[in-house]
C-alpha cells in the first residue's frame, strides 16, 4: 500500500495536524490512566481497520509496560478476565462511540452508567475527547493510506513536538 498524501508535508494540512497533535498532548496530560488511553485507542482502531493506529498504539502501550496478553485480548475484551471494570467501561464506550452507525442509540445508558461509576468528571471528559480524537485519527490514516508496521514508540511525539 502506497501512502496517498503526507499530511505533515502540506503547509495547510501541517497546520491542522499541529492542532490535532495538541489534542493528543492534552490527552497525555489528562487524569485518564495512560493504559486506558492506549486500550481505548487500540480498540477503536481495530474496529476502524486502521493498521497505522493499531501499530502505533500497540507499540506505545508496550513501551509504557502494557502486557502482551492484554494487548492481544483487547479485541475480545468482553470474553477476557484481564481488564478491570473501569477499563471494561471505557472499552464499551469506545466501541459504542465508534460504531455510531451500527446502533440507533449511540452510547447506551448502561455503558454511560458504568463510565460514570468508574471515572470522575475530568476523566469522563478526557474519555469522550479521546474517543472522538482516535476516530478522527483513524479516518485521517485510512483515507491517506498510512500503512502499519514501521511505527516506533515516540515517533508521533517527535514528529509533532
Amino acid at each position: 500500500m502506497d501512502t496517498r498524501f503526507n499530511l505533515f508535508e502540506n503547509e495547510f494540512a501541517g497546520r491542522g495536524m499541529k492542532r490535532f497533535a495538541g489534542m493528543g498532548a492534552l490527552m497525555h496530560d489528562s487524569a485518564l490512566p495512560k493504559a486506558t488511553q492506549e486500550l481505548v485507542s487500540l480498540r477503536a482502531s481495530q474496529i476502524n481497520g486502521c493498521g497505522h493506529c493499531i501499530d502505533m498504539h500497540t507499540k506505545e502501550a508496550t513501551a509504557a509496560g502494557e502486557s502482551a496478553v492484554r494487548l492481544h485480548l483487547v479485541a475480545a475484551w468482553r470474553e477476557s478476565t484481564v481488564f478491570t471494570e473501569a477499563e471494561q467501561a471505557a472499552l464499551a464506550l469506545a466501541e459504542e462511540g465508534t460504531r455510531l452507525a451500527d446502533a440507533h442509540q449511540g452510547v447506551s445508558d448502561e455503558t454511560w452508567a458504568q463510565v460514570r461509576k468508574h471515572y470522575d468528571d475530568d476523566q469522563v471528559a478526557a474519555l469522550i475527547l479521546l474517543v472522538a480524537l482516535i476516530n478522527a485519527a483513524n479516518r485521517l490514516a485510512v483515507i491517506t493510506h498510512q500503512p502499519g508496521g514501521s511505527y516506533e514508540a515516540g515517533m508521533f511525539t517527535a514528529a509533532t513536538g
